[in-house]
């Protein structure tokens, strides 16, 4: 008998995703970025995460039928409209609140790594939408938005990784 093993790894880029009539994000009290109609995404980035992950929530958030077409009905993507979008890192999103009363972020990717992962997404993302901006990594940000909706996705890239 031949025993085989196959290690198998679940890792998830997390993102929430907002339709919106407009969002701005500043530091302090100085403007850093803003869009008008389109799509304000916070995105997470788990340790384990790989390119793959950030391909995965790109083209799913880019073409992301939200949008609402002459009938009213989500029907378009933000590709569609050519709306925009404003990218906010967010390890919080990451955080575990199953035991006790603080979040554990344990799970969280280091910053340098996550870092790297975050400009990824945006850098894939711009190769098909115009207009794209983004926060500051790792600064302590205010963001303003006016949901248009209100429409909120929460999406991951679970996978599951062979190796």
């Amino acid at each position: 008998m031949v025993a085989c093993f196959i290690t198998i790894k679940v890792t998830h880029m997390r993102s929430v995703v907002q339709r919106v009539a407009r969002s701005n994000v500043s530091i302090g009290n100085k403007p850093v970025s803003e869009i008008g109609k389109g799509l304000l995404v916070f995105l997470g980035v788990e340790q384990g995460d790989r390119e793959a992950d950030a391909d995965y929530l790109s083209d799913k958030i880019v073409n992301l039928r939200i949008v609402e077409d002459n009938d009213g009905k989500m029907n378009l993507s933000l590709q569609d409209v050519g709306g925009g979008m404003l990218v906010i890192s967010q390890f919080t999103l990451l955080g575990s609140c199953r035991k006790g009363r603080r979040p554990s972020f344990t799970k969280a990717e280091a910053p340098d790594r996550a870092k790297l992962l975050y400009e990824y997404f945006i850098q894939k993302t711009k190769a098909v939408i115009d207009d794209i901006v983004q926060g500051e990594f790792q600064a302590m940000m205010s963001i303003e938005l006016v949901n248009n909706g209100p429409v909120t996705m929460l999406l991951d890239s679970r996978r599951v990784f062979y190796g």
